[in-house]
């Protein structure tokens, strides 16, 4: 995911300082009937009568759905009086939402990643309501059906909360759901080749090059192509998010020392157990087990070599993997890729994997420009509400779904075998499984039984044990354009190129004389200060969740 350009961010800003005074939220501009505590806005006649056809910007340019065309969209439709015309960009995603916030023409409704810099810049410059003013004037039973603790979380200086999020995970889903929640963090490999080897044990720095040299002495071609020993993510001008947090975390490598944070994304290059796996790697590249490609491939690279199953082993989101699970099952249910115990700490502690965070993966807002704000407010709180996630995960009762024998809603028999088989189709007709994932809870669905295809299943499941929750260390934000975002944007830019030359290091001298390189100008840039600033961040956000 891009993270915003200071530059362009910069020059929105200016824009924006010399922008008129934008009209307010609290004055009553809809004609919707206010609901109360108990009454949900949405489910009163007289607001299902008024129609309205909301813009809803989505910033990610591979959404690919419309509203209209699915039964689920229909029926909500029809259940609310709101029509959605998605908007998504064409290309870049920060240029056309700048462009957007510059000309003061934001839709009606925003979903965006709650890191991008522009959240806190249109909530700063006033371009987006704040959704507690909204539910207290047109919908008060907004508090009831919202997640007081994400409310929390996402509460400003000013005391409001300007944005609600999808996919988040609170430290209390954490005690509800206990034995259910699931993490994306996997060690994988190739089932019919680690099965021919033996399921040979690659915790350890000796088993994990042992395994990748027989693997590649055995198995020196599939499909008539070369072997890829081992493969990872996508290195970008950053770094490489699984040779970071999930490699940290696989090692047990807690994000505080001392009451200090430890940011994972400059560089763990003073922690012995990071860097012996490093140098695992710096070994494994000199002995040809790691390819140049690793360093360039994009992601569509990577996973049209997972489908053709290249890799004899990834560190990888699992469920980044579906496409080519799915595909690899079709041709031999064998040659799918399973999680295995990964690399770990000198003392063999399990992994700390990392579950759903409270900030979670985007936020939905309301512009001031907004046509209806008490139809958006009441429409939102429809979506987070029980019913509006029933609607969006299971469809409709009857069509989609029904209650089985012990009064568990589940997906019909055809509805589960056409998302297996065609998730495109079922996305494009039905709409269920949170085909409008905009304000999914994650959290909730957790609470009903998952029937996993069987090409996905084992990998998900295998990391129930190691779930963890990181919620105090989400949304470290450092404030745009400040000393110390400069600082962290340089050493952040440092570490993405240094990344590649410890693992590419001829020796571990050289690799040595590296990370001293690296460390010594990480404190002449200021990193302290950075991470005096973020434990300050990290301690305010465990006041937040007490």
């Amino acid at each position: 995911m891009k993270k915003l350009s200071r530059v362009v961010l910069g020059s929105v800003c200016t824009v924006l300082a010399a922008a008129a005074l934008l009209t307010g939220c609290k004055k009553n501009e809809s004609k919707v009937v206010a609901g109360d505590e108990n009454t949900p806005g949405w489910s009163i006649p007289e607001n299902v009568k008024q129609k309205v056809k909301f813009d809803w910007y989505v910033n990610f340019s591979w959404f690919a759905r419309h509203w209209g065309d699915s039964k689920v969209s229909k029926y909500i439709t029809e259940k609310t009086g709101v029509d959605i015309n998605f908007i998504v960009p064409a290309g870049n995603e920060a240029e056309k939402l700048n462009t957007m916030i510059a000309g003061d023409v934001l839709p009606d409704l925003i979903t965006l990643g709650w890191y991008e810099g522009q959240v806190p810049l249109m909530i700063d410059s006033g371009y987006v309501c704040a959704l507690d003013e909204l539910a207290e004037q047109y919908d008060p039973y907004f508090f009831k059906a919202a997640n007081a603790q994400k409310l929390n979380w996402y509460r400003q200086k000013d005391g409001h909360v300007y944005g609600y999020p999808n996919a988040s995970f609170t430290p209390s889903d954490y005690e509800k759901y206990a034995g259910k929640l699931t993490s994306n963090e996997t060690f994988l490999v190739r089932k019919d080749l680690y099965e021919t080897l033996g399921r040979p044990d690659m915790s350890t720095p000796e088993g994990f090059l042992k395994a990748l040299r027989n693997a590649k002495a055995m198995f020196p071609k599939v499909n008539g192509q070369n072997l890829i020993p081992f493969g990872t993510t996508e290195f970008s001008d950053v770094g490489c998010s699984q040779l970071q947090a999930t490699l940290a975390h696989f090692l047990a490598i807690s994000p505080e020392e001392d009451g200090k944070y430890v940011d994972v994304n400059l560089g763990l290059t003073e922690n012995p157990e990071y860097l012996r796996w490093l140098k695992v790697l710096r070994t494994a590249y000199q002995e040809k087990l790691l390819t140049k490609e690793m360093f360039i491939d994009k992601r569509s690279q990577i996973e049209e070599k997972a489908s053709n199953g290249r890799y004899f082993c990834m560190l990888y989101q699992n469920w980044d993997m579906q496409t080519a699970q799915n595909t690899l099952y079709a041709n031999d249910p064998d040659s799918i890729y399973i999680a295995v115990p990964g690399p770990k700490n000198s003392k063999g502690d399990d992994p700390v994997l990392a579950g759903g965070g409270i900030s979670g993966w985007t936020i939905t807002m309301i512009s001031k420009k907004c046509k209806d704000k008490g139809k958006a407010i009441q429409f939102l709180t429809y979506l987070i509400s029980e019913e509006g996630q029933m609607d969006t995960n299971f469809g409709i009762q009857g069509e989609t779904w029904e209650y089985d024998e012990n009064g568990v809603p589940c997906l019909l028999p055809e509805i589960r075998a056409l998302d297996s088989e065609n998730k495109n189709r079922q996305e494009t007709e039905i709409g269920v499984q949170y085909t409008y994932w905009m304000l999914m809870d994650t959290a909730w669905q957790t609470q009903f039984p998952v029937e996993y295809a069987p090409s996905l299943g084992q990998p998900q499941l295998w990391t129930v044990p190691y779930v963890h929750s990181y919620a105090v260390y989400d949304g470290l934000t450092i404030p745009s354009g400040s000393d110390e975002d400069l600082i962290y944007a340089d050493i952040q830019r440092k570490w993405g190129k240094v990344l590649p030359d410890l693992i590419q290091a001829r020796s571990d001298e050289e690799f040595d004389e590296i990370v001293a390189e690296f460390n010594a100008y990480k404190r002449s840039k200021g990193i302290d200060k950075v991470q005096k600033l973020q434990t300050k961040l990290m301690n305010e956000n465990k006041l937040k969740l007490r």
